[in-house]
C-alpha cells in the first residue's frame, strides 16, 4: 500500500535558515516561489537576465538572481523550468554550483529518470510534484487548504532527504491534502503513459474521431461539436467530483446503458493493446529517444503535427461556439 503523508506526519524546522532556490518562474515557479515563502521560508528565484518572468518576479516581492548565482546561494535548488532545457541550465549554471549538502529538487522526474542530469553522488536529489496546474496550487493555498502530492527520493547522502521532501510539500500546503510517496521511475513512466494514452493523445483523438463521425453521418457540425467536445467537461467534472459510479448516477439512464453496453465496443481490446505499446516505449527509453532527437531537430515534426490540428474543423467549429458561450471574443 502505498505510503500517505499528512500534517501531522512531518516534523518541521529542517528548513528554517535554508534558502530555496527556485529556478524558473512559469507556472510552478512562480506558484511554488510563493507558496514557499508565505510558509515563512527563505526563497530566491533564479532567472535569465532581463527577460519578463524577471519583473514578474521582482513585482511579486521575491529576490531574483541570474540562475547561477541563485544556485550558489541556495541550500536546495528547484528546478522549475521546462523539461527540454533543464539540463543544459544544469549543466552551465547548476552543476558548477553544487557542493556537498545541497540538495537538487525537481517537480517531474524526467531529466533523472532518463539520466539527462546525473548530480554528484554527495547532494540529496529529491522530488516534490503538486498534482495540480501552478495557479490552482496557489489558489487553494491561500484558501488555507492544498493540493496532493507526490514525494520521491533519488539520493539520500545526507539521510535526511524525504524529511526535505515532506517539509517542502508541508510548506506548499500539499500535506493538507496528503502526500503519496512514490519514486522517480514511476512518476516519470505514469505521468507520460497517462499524458499520451489518455489525458492528451487519446482524449484528443477520440474527441476529433466522434466528431469525424457524427459529421461524415450528415450532422451539422455545430451539433456534433456539442456532443463530441463541449460535453466532455461535464462528465470529467462529474467523474472529478464522484468517481464513474457518481458521473453514471448523474447520467440518464439512456446514456448510463449506452456508455457501458456500447462504449467497451469503441475502446476495445485493440486500443489496450496499443496502450500497452506506449507503456513499453516510454518504459524502454525508446519515446524519450524519439523526443529528443525530435527537439535538437527544431520540432518540425511537433509544429506540423499542431499545425494540423489547429486546422481542424473541430478547431474552427470551437471557435464559433465557444464565442456564442462566453468563452471567447
Amino acid at each position: 500500500m502505498i505510503k500517505v503523508y499528512h500534517d501531522e506526519d512531518v516534523e518541521t524546522g529542517y528548513l528554517q535558515g535554508k534558502t530555496i532556490a527556485v529556478i524558473g518562474y512559469g507556472s510552478q515557479g512562480k506558484a511554488q516561489a510563493l507558496c514557499l515563502r508565505d510558509s515563512g521560508l527563505n526563497v530566491v528565484v533564479g532567472l535569465r537576465p532581463g527577460g519578463s518572468s524577471w519583473k514578474a518576479a521582482e513585482a511579486d516581492g521575491l529576490e531574483v538572481h541570474p540562475v547561477s548565482e541563485a544556485a550558489a546561494k541556495a541550500d536546495i535548488i528547484h528546478m522549475l523550468i521546462p523539461d527540454m532545457v533543464q539540463a543544459e541550465v544544469y549543466r552551465a549554471e547548476v552543476e558548477p554550483n553544487l557542493r556537498e549538502g545541497k540538495a537538487l529538487c525537481f517537480s517531474h522526474g524526467f531529466n533523472i529518470h532518463y539520466r539527462l542530469i546525473v548530480p554528484p553522488s554527495n547532494v540529496d536529489v529529491i522530488m516534490v510534484a503538486p498534482k495540480a496546474p501552478g495557479p490552482r496550487l496557489r489558489e487553494v493555498y491561500l484558501e488555507g487548504f492544498g493540493v496532493p502530492a507526490l514525494v520521491a527520493v533519488h539520493q539520500n547522502p545526507s539521510g535526511k532527504a524525504r524529511e526535505l521532501a515532506l517539509e517542502m510539500a508541508k510548506a506548499l500546503g500539499c500535506t493538507k491534502a496528503g502526500v503519496l510517496e512514490t519514486t522517480f521511475k514511476d512518476e516519470t513512466e505514469s505521468d507520460l503513459i497517462g499524458e499520451q494514452t489518455v489525458l492528451v493523445g487519446g482524449l484528443m483523438e477520440l474527441i476529433k474521431n466522434a466528431f469525424e463521425v457524427l459529421v461524415e453521418e450528415g450532422y451539422p457540425p455545430e451539433l456534433a461539436y456539442f456532443e463530441a467536445c463541449n460535453e466532455v467537461k461535464l462528465i470529467v467534472d462529474l467523474i472529478y467530483t464522484g468517481g464513474l459510479t457518481y458521473m453514471l448516477s448523474s447520467v440518464s439512464e439512456t446514456a448510463r446503458y449506452g456508455g457501458l453496453a456500447v462504449g467497451p465496443k469503441v475502446v476495445d481490446s485493440h486500443v489496450k493493446e496499443n496502450m500497452r505499446k506506449v507503456a513499453r516505449e516510454v518504459k524502454n527509453g525508446s519515446f524519450t529517444k524519439t523526443w529528443l532527437e525530435e527537439y535538437r531537430a527544431g520540432r518540425r515534426n511537433l509544429f506540423r503535427m499542431f499545425d494540423q490540428v489547429k486546422a481542424h474543423q473541430l478547431e474552427q467549429v470551437g471557435r464559433f461556439i465557444r464565442k456564442m458561450s462566453g468563452l471567447e471574443r
